[in-house]
């Protein structure tokens, strides 16, 4: 068994969590609401936009500004995705 440098140290909830779980369960929660779509595909990706921006709001004051903003950027791309599945904004 081998010890790993967890990415961002700490002892929170998910920390036992290991990182390819948690990015399968994101990949799949992402890809079901983006086939489901609308109404309930939105539903699925705004419950993603919630845990993605209660962990930045978590692990803001150990992110270098660079992290901060390429995680702010993903999140907002994330909303945009989320905002148009309701609206279904027409893409030609």
């Amino acid at each position: 068994m081998t010890s790993k440098r967890p990415l961002l140290p700490g002892d929170g909830p998910l920390a036992p969590v290991r990182p390819v779980v948690a990015f399968v369960l994101v990949l799949g929660l992402f890809v079901t609401g983006v086939l489901v779509g609308g109404t309930l595909g939105a539903v699925l990706l705004g419950v993603l936009v919630l845990g993605a921006g209660v962990l930045l709001a978590a692990t803001w004051k150990v992110l270098s500004p660079a992290q901060r903003t390429l995680r702010v950027v993903v999140l907002l791309v994330l909303v945009v995705i989320t905002v148009e599945l309701v609206v279904k904004i027409p893409t030609r």
